[in-house]
C-alpha cells in the first residue's frame, strides 16, 4: 500500500465519521424538536397522530371540567378556533378561564389534545409570545394597555 493510497484511506474514513456523527446529532434534535401551534393551526394542518406538540391560547370561558383522579377537561381558544384539550393531574394555580394557557403534548385520533403538561401565565401583564402572536394573527386580541386606552 502506498503512502498516497493510505492517506485517501484515512481521509475518506474520517470523512465517514464526520457523517455518520452528524446524522446521529440531527436524528437527536429532531426527537427533541417541540413545535408551537395554535387552534387554528392546529384545525389548517395535518399532524401525524401522537407528535409532541405545544399549543396555546386562551381558555374559553365555562369549559372547565373537572373528573376523577385529577383529571381536567377544557378548551383552548385563539378566539376563531378551539381545540378541547384533557389534562390528568395538578394544575398551575394560575390556571383560569380566560387566562392564557399553553399545552404541551399530543392530537389524538378524535381531536382532542392530550396534555402531558399545562403552563399558566405569572402575572396579570404576562402571556407566552407565541400565544400573543397567534391570537394577533386571529386580528381579535389587543394587550391591556391598548384596550384600556381606547
Amino acid at each position: 500500500m502506498t503512502r498516497k493510497r493510505r492517506r485517501l484511506y484515512i481521509v475518506a474514513l474520517g470523512m465517514l465519521s464526520l457523517a455518520v456523527a452528524a446524522a446521529l446529532v440531527l436524528t437527536a434534535f429532531e426527537d427533541n424538536l417541540v413545535f408551537f401551534y395554535s387552534p387554528t393551526d392546529l384545525k389548517e394542518k395535518e399532524l401525524p397522530e401522537g407528535r409532541l406538540v405545544r399549543i396555546g391560547g386562551l381558555v374559553e370561558e365555562e369549559s372547565i371540567q373537572r373528573g376523577a383522579d385529577n383529571r381536567v377537561s377544557f378548551v383552548v381558544t385563539d378566539l376563531s378556533n378551539s381545540v378541547p384539550v384533557t389534562y390528568q393531574g395538578i394544575l398551575p394555580d394560575l390556571f383560569r378561564e380566560g387566562q392564557g394557557v399553553v399545552a404541551q403534548g399530543s392530537l389524538g385520533p378524535d381531536g382532542v389534545f392530550v396534555a402531558r403538561e399545562v403552563l399558566a401565565r405569572h402575572d396579570e401583564n404576562y402571556m407566552p409570545p407565541e400565544v400573543a402572536e397567534a391570537l394577533r394573527k386571529s386580528g381579535e386580541w389587543r394587550p391591556a394597555e391598548e384596550s384600556a386606552a381606547q
